[in-house]
């Protein structure tokens, strides 16, 4: 399969209003996630409004392809190869560089999305004025099932509320391309993420919450918050990388820790 499968039949970049330009592009970075992308693409494919996806593979050696081709007639999906392997934050900003929607939305491959949450985010957006909203999310286990634990976020999280705890999760987020563009993910051995919803809510102000589990996020111990101790250390480089000193990053990341066992306990014992 060439690396720009489905990419060619998406119609032409047209004025905002002509019924051609997408509203949402929704990003998908895959590595040897075969199983579990077509949960995620399905889940995508099936919200409502103009969307396209941009399922970005970054040198998968698992089946992807033969899963890709299930989706060749559906011009709204794009399917592009990277010629290296440029981790899950290159592979991100590549999807956002192609994007054409007003929005992004990032979803990753192992993750799913409850039906109506696209345009819940939209019109929560719209009502707003903000640059980016996020969801609530359901846990899942790694075999995919519902655990019915859920973990909330607040209706408005502004910059010093993340500084203290990063509740925004990637898989939920929409955001304005112009933003995403602005502060592409950077620096992979931290929580590239965080920076960048620092960097966005330092700039355009406090994002939008939807306090409802509208992402179905997959436990996994192999990611990069299942080894604790790495994550621990990512999570002080992010406030390194953003400039702080060590003194306010280490209180930065006091904070982020106790409320990180607050929220997980917290789902656990309300489940």
């Amino acid at each position: 399969m060439a690396d720009n499968s489905g990419c060619e039949k998406r119609p032409e970049i047209q004025e905002t209003g002509s019924g051609l330009m997408p509203e949402v592009s929704v990003v998908i970075p895959v590595y040897n996630n075969a199983g579990t992308l077509p949960l995620a693409l399905d889940s995508a494919l099936s919200q409502e409004g103009s969307l396209e996806v941009i399922v970005v593979d970054d040198g998968s050696r698992d089946e992807i392809e033969t899963v890709m081709e299930r989706y060749t007639a559906d011009p709204r999906v794009c399917y592009v190869k990277n010629p290296k392997n440029l981790g899950a934050a290159g592979s991100r900003n590549r999807g956002v560089a192609m994007a054409r929607g007003q929005y992004v939305a990032f979803l990753d491959s192992d993750d799913c999305w409850a039906p109506g949450k696209l345009k819940k985010q939209l019109r929560l957006l719209e009502d707003t004025g903000s640059v980016l909203c996020c969801t609530g999310r359901e846990l899942m286990t790694p075999e995919g099932k519902l655990t019915g634990r859920v973990i909330g976020v607040s209706a408005v999280i502004s910059y010093r509320d993340l500084l203290r705890h990063n509740s925004i999760n990637c898989s939920s987020v929409v955001v304005k391309r112009e933003a995403a563009l602005e502060f592409p993910m950077e620096h992979e051995d931290s929580h590239e993420d965080y920076i960048a919803w620092l960097k966005i809510l330092g700039k355009y102000g406090p994002a939008a919450g939807i306090n409802e589990p509208l992402l179905r996020y997959r436990l996994s111990a192999g990611g990069k918050s299942g080894n604790k101790l790495k994550s621990a250390r990512m999570t002080f480089l992010v406030y390194r990388y953003m400039g702080f000193g060590k003194v306010k990053a280490a209180a930065c990341f006091l904070s982020y820790a106790l409320h990180g066992v607050w929220k997980y306990a917290r789902a656990f014992l309300l489940s």
